[in-house]
C-alpha cells in the first residue's frame, strides 16, 4: 500500500457519503458524484456553509472511491478497522461514535499511529501530511445555442483555497525554497525500534511532509495556499454539446505540502433554440409547408446556422417526411453534422371565399377516400 491513508478513512463511510453500494461500479460512483457535486456546489448555494462542507465531503469521497488503487486500499483499511485490528477494546463499528472505530481508539492515535505507520508507510503522530494531490473542483456555465455553435470564451469564478500569490504555493518566503528534511531524507517517516520490532513513525522534524520550510511565506504563513476568488477565461469549442465537461488542468485546489494541484472541470449547459433541435452532431427543424406545396412540389427556403438555403420539396410529399441537408448541422471535428428537415403540412386558419370555392371543387373531384383502407368510404 502507498502512504495515502488518512485518519478519515477509519471514520468516514465514503460509500454512504455518495449513496452507493460497496460493490458499486466505477461508472455508478462517477454518476453519483456528479449528481451530488452539482447539487451541493458552492456556486449553486452561495453563502451556504453546510452545502460547502457537504461538497468538500463529497469531493473527498470521490477522490478515494474514484481512484481504483485508493479504493482498494480504503476497502482494506475499513475491513481491518471493522475487525477490531489494533486493540481489543471498544467493539465499535466503522464510522461509529464514542471515540471508537472498529476497536481503534483515536484518543490513543499517537501510539496507534506508530503501528499503522509501520503498515502503511506513514504514522498519525504530529498531525503532518505528505505531499498529496489537491481536490478537483467543478462548476457550471450556461451559454446560448448560438454561442455553442460558434464557440465562445466565458469567465468562470471560483472561490476557495488557491495557491498563495506570494510564494506560488511553495509556502516559502520569496527568495527561498523548501529544503529536503535532513532527518528523514524526504521520506516523511523515521524508523523506531520497539523491542523486537522496528516500526515507522512520522518524522518529528517535517511532520511527514518530507520537506522543511525554514523561512515561511509572510502572506500564507507557510501553508502555500489562501482562500480567495479566482477568475479564469474558459474557451468553449464550437459545437459543444449540452452537459459537456471541459477540464482545466491544475486549476483546482492546491495540493497539500507542495503536492500537485487538482483540476477544474467546467460543465457546459446550452440553452434551447427557438426552432433548432439537436441529435448528436445533427440539427433538427420542423418546416411548415402548405398543402399545395406538399401536393404539387415547391422550392422552399430553410433556415440554417449560416443563413437560409433553398430546398426542393417533391410533389406528393407526405406530412412528417424528413429530408437531410448535408453539412448544415453542428460543427464537429473534420466538418459539420447534417440538418434534418421534417415537413409539417399547415392547415390555414382563415380562408377567403375564393379559397373555399377551390377547396370545394377539389373535394368534389376526389375519386377515392383516404379512409378507404380503414374499411369506410366517407
Amino acid at each position: 500500500m502507498n502512504g495515502d491513508v488518512r485518519r478519515e478513512w477509519f471514520e468516514k463511510d465514503y460509500y454512504q457519503v455518495l449513496g452507493v453500494a460497496k460493490n458499486a461500479t466505477a461508472a455508478e460512483i462517477k454518476k453519483a458524484y456528479r449528481k451530488l457535486a452539482q447539487q451541493h456546489h458552492p456556486d449553486a448555494n452561495p453563502g451556504n456553509k453546510d452545502a460547502e462542507e457537504r461538497f468538500k465531503e463529497i469531493s473527498a469521497a470521490h477522490d478515494v472511491l474514484g481512484d481504483e488503487e485508493k479504493r482498494k486500499q480504503y476497502d482494506q483499511v475499513r475491513e481491518m478497522a471493522s475487525s477490531g485490528y489494533g486493540t481489543g477494546a471498544g467493539g465499535g463499528s466503522p464510522g461509529g461514535g464514542g471515540g471508537f472505530t472498529g476497536g481503534v481508539r483515536f484518543e490513543d492515535l499517537g501510539d496507534l499511529g506508530d503501528l499503522f505507520g509501520g503498515l502503511f508507510g506513514r504514522a498519525g503522530r504530529g498531525g503532518g501530511q505528505r505531499a498529496s494531490r489537491g481536490t478537483d473542483l467543478e462548476t457550471t456555465v450556461t451559454i446560448s445555442f448560438d454561442d455553442a455553435m460558434q464557440g465562445t470564451t466565458v469567465p468562470v469564478r471560483i472561490q476557495g483555497p488557491a495557491p498563495c500569490e506570494t510564494c506560488r504555493g511553495s509556502g516559502a518566503a520569496p527568495g527561498t525554497s523548501p529544503t529536503t528534511c535532513a532527518r528523514c531524507g524526504g521520506s516523511g517517516a523515521v524508523a523506531v525500534n520497539q523491542g523486537p520490532f522496528q516500526m515507522s513513525q512520522t518524522c518529528p522534524v517535517c511532520h511527514g511532509s518530507g520537506r522543511v520550510v525554514e523561512t515561511p511565506c509572510p502572506t500564507c504563513g507557510g501553508s502555500g495556499s489562501r482562500r480567495r476568488t479566482r477568475t479564469f477565461q474558459v474557451k468553449i469549442p464550437a459545437g459543444v454539446q449540452d452537459g459537456a465537461r471541459i477540464r482545466l488542468a491544475g486549476r483546482g485546489e492546491p495540493g497539500a505540502a507542495g503536492g500537485q494541484a487538482g483540476d477544474l472541470y467546467v460543465r457546459v449547459r446550452v440553452q434551447q433554440h427557438a426552432f433548432f433541435g439537436r441529435v448528436g452532431h445533427d440539427l433538427t427543424i420542423e418546416l411548415p409547408v402548405t398543402y399545395p406545396e406538399a401536393a404539387l412540389g415547391a422550392d422552399v427556403r430553410v433556415p440554417t446556422l449560416n443563413g437560409p438555403v433553398t430546398m426542393k420539396v417533391p410533389a406528393r410529399t407526405p406530412n412528417g417526411k424528413t429530408f437531410r441537408l448535408k453539412g448544415k448541422g453542428a460543427p464537429k471535428r473534420g466538418g459539420n453534422g447534417d440538418l434534418l428537415v421534417t415537413t409539417r403540412v399547415e392547415v390555414p386558419r382563415k380562408l377567403s371565399r375564393s379559397e373555399k370555392d377551390l377547396l370545394k371543387q377539389l373535394r368534389e373531384n376526389e375519386k377515392e377516400s383516404p379512409r378507404r383502407r380503414l374499411g369506410v368510404e366517407t
